[in-house]
């Protein structure tokens, strides 16, 4: 049983290692920041979160490109080296192990071709999308939503 502190200082590194910083801080810098030593960091974060920090930094940067590929107008390499990757090779190639579709794939796939943007529904959470049925009309609020159903 992990002492509750010891998982607050786990979740403030997932959320480190999730953060837009540029440079990006190492694995060991991250541990070294929540007082941790690096190995023994490595292993609780996996047992934790169920991947290791590298993993899921990897993942995060994924699902920043998504976003970005499908909201705004940059390339791909653009969008590379955006969520912090230097090599177009190692991103094209995580990017379609992680998602199933290339990077310029997906973009063609899930861009609207009409503007402002927003995220296609069936790349959102299904908790967030569930928040969006709940509200079809697109109101402020549940009861607003309701009134503008009833009409």
């Amino acid at each position: 049983m992990l002492h509750p502190e010891l998982l607050r200082r786990l979740c403030q590194t997932r959320d480190w290692l999730r953060a837009e910083e540029v440079p990006r801080p190492s694995v060991a810098a991250v541990a070294r920041r929540a007082g941790i030593a690096p190995f023994h960091f490595i292993r609780l974060f996996k047992a934790v979160f169920g991947e290791t920090p590298h993993q899921f930094r990897s993942l995060a940067q994924i699902e920043r490109a998504k976003e970005l590929l499908v909201l705004t107008d940059q390339t791909v390499s653009e969008v590379c080296l955006h969520v912090g990757f230097t090599s177009l090779g190692s991103f094209s190639a995580l990017f379609t192990r992680r998602v199933g579709l290339s990077p310029s794939a997906f973009q063609r796939r899930h861009r609207p071709a009409r503007k402002p943007r927003r995220m296609p529904a069936a790349l959102i959470p299904g908790c967030l999308s569930l928040m969006g049925a709940a509200n079809p009309a697109g109101k402020g609020n549940f009861r607003e939503a309701g009134a503008a159903a009833a009409d």
